[in-house]
């Protein structure tokens, strides 16, 4: 009997986006389930466009490029990054990052678990990803978007707030810039992880965090140094509160695992930042809590050195503290939990309700452990290790196509004429647009590449019927929806 219970607690405990229309309707107030039903349409209408636009520029080289330049947005990358800014002596740089970053997280996932909107279907789209948790979550904003906009409008900002630096120097780093963001915005829409809505809506979002970095944020600093002991438990107190009113999604979602994660390092670095303001050991300039730092004293081998050290410090702490406070953490729940403090989450096991922590948890490669970084850089080097999704990357496209298709026959049986009344039939009328004859796939001519011959209309099919993506060596037709299994080159 309790074997049966957990698997019926296993059946229910879905990824995010895996229930049907019905499911949301039952799940999310009225308010939110109306928002979601204005704008699902939008992110059904535009992904064949996405589809035409990806397999029309697809080649290997943008491929391996997006795929890597993807990495710049996730945690091993802010984790490994983030700390090198204090340890050289940028702690107001390194500030206005985690600040911009952790509100980044929080609001983009604070509005994907309000909304519960799914990513664009694949197929017909391909996913090119690195990241094994990504799919998991809601299409809606794109945080990629978010964190990649509010750093460029802050960095760019102080380079303009700079004097001192050379015009040669500035106009190299601006590049860089608008090449950074650009390649992130414009990669979540050729690796067919975001649509267009998602990006556009993620870049507006981080442009205003972005905004209210560059005017507010030396004044907050001002806040925390200058105060006292109360000036920053208001601050770790708000952020309680944040996570406190973070929507409750539909589904199983890591948005709230990753918002929890990077108010955690907010908070740690106002605390950290006030308290070693105070010591001995550190500057009160350019900014209060400043690590001594001179690089013509010290010098590029003692440098690179103190980051060498102080990143494998880093990686040491973590995992030797995740597997301490595994131990630690569930009694004190179970006490808070008694208490009736708790923070009651839908997919969340209480502390209760379980004895023995599993040997890998669910959502563990939101961070990856040090032994998985050997075969990240081999993923990295190899241009096929990249993960292709050819056809559903997850149940979870498998059950919005199902979604959809139901959609679409619900119109095709309200319409005169047994069709599906779509936007996109009324647009496919562009020649560029109109269907064309096309080889037929086989194992010898199938790439990670489609052939660039379907149209809008075969595109919108695929959303709805479950098309053939391709045929193997032995004649087997490989369906979209048919086949719930990843398909990765690997």
């Amino acid at each position: 009997m309790a074997a049966d219970t957990e698997k019926e607690k296993e059946k229910t405990n879905i990824d995010a986006g895996l229930a049907s229309l019905n499911h949301y309707q039952r799940k999310l107030p009225a308010w939110r389930y109306k928002l979601r039903q204005r704008a699902l349409p939008l992110v059904r209408w535009e992904t064949p466009y996405l589809a035409w636009l990806q397999e029309r520029i697809r080649t290997p080289s943008l491929d391996s490029w997006f795929a890597i330049t993807a990495n710049l947005g996730t945690h091993t990358f802010y984790m490994v990054m983030l700390p090198v800014l204090f340890w050289t002596g940028h702690t107001g740089i390194g500030r206005a990052v985690v600040h911009l970053l952790a509100a980044g997280v929080f609001f983009s996932g604070f509005l994907k678990d309000l909304l519960c909107l799914p990513r664009p279907l694949s197929p017909p789209l391909q996913r090119i990803t690195m990241s094994g948790s990504a799919a998991l979550e809601y299409g809606f904003p794109s945080t990629h978007s978010t964190n990649a906009v509010s750093i460029v409008v802050y960095a760019l900002h102080a380079l303009r707030s700079q004097s001192d630096i050379a015009p040669l120097t500035s106009t190299l780093l601006q590049t860089g810039l608008y090449v950074y963001v650009i390649s992130i915005v414009i990669g979540r829409l050729y690796c067919g992880m975001h649509g267009f809505l998602d990006v556009v809506v993620g870049s507006m979002l981080g442009a205003l965090l972005g905004f209210i970095q560059c005017v507010y944020g030396p004044k907050f600093d001002e806040y925390v140094f200058t105060g006292s002991t109360k000036e920053v438990l208001v601050v770790v107190a708000i952020i309680i509160v944040l996570v406190r009113v973070h929507p409750e999604p539909a589904d199983s979602c890591p948005c709230f695992d990753d918002s929890v994660a990077f108010a955690g390092v907010f908070a740690g670095v106002e605390l950290g930042n006030w308290h070693f303001a105070s010591t001995k050991y550190s500057l009160s300039a350019p900014t209060p809590a400043t690590v001594p730092f001179d690089l013509q004293r010290m010098g590029w081998l003692k440098t690179v050195l103190r980051i060498i050290i102080g990143v494998a410090c880093v990686v040491v702490w973590r995992e030797v503290m995740k597997p301490t406070l595994l131990r630690i953490l569930p009694p004190l729940f179970r006490i808070i939990e008694r208490l009736g403090l708790s923070l009651p989450r839908r997919f969340f096991k209480r502390a209760t309700e379980y004895t023995r922590i599993p040997g890998q948890l669910k959502y563990d490669d939101v961070m990856p452990n040090v032994s998985d970084i050997p075969s990240m850089l081999t993923s990295i080097r190899h241009p096929r290790r990249r993960a292709i999704s050819i056809g559903p990357q997850s149940e979870a496209d498998a059950y919005e196509a199902i979604a959809y298709r139901q959609e679409r026959r619900r119109a095709s049986a309200a319409s005169e004429n047994g069709r599906p009344s779509t936007p996109l039939r009324e647009n496919v009328k562009s020649p560029t647009l109109r269907p064309t004859t096309r080889p037929k796939r086989t194992a010898s001519n199938v790439s990670d590449t489609q052939s660039p011959s379907r149209s809008l209309h075969d595109y919108e099919n695929m959303m709805g019927s479950g098309a053939q993506i391709y045929e193997e060596g032995n004649g087997q037709s490989v369906d979209a929806l048919a086949n719930d299994k990843d398909k990765r080159h690997d």
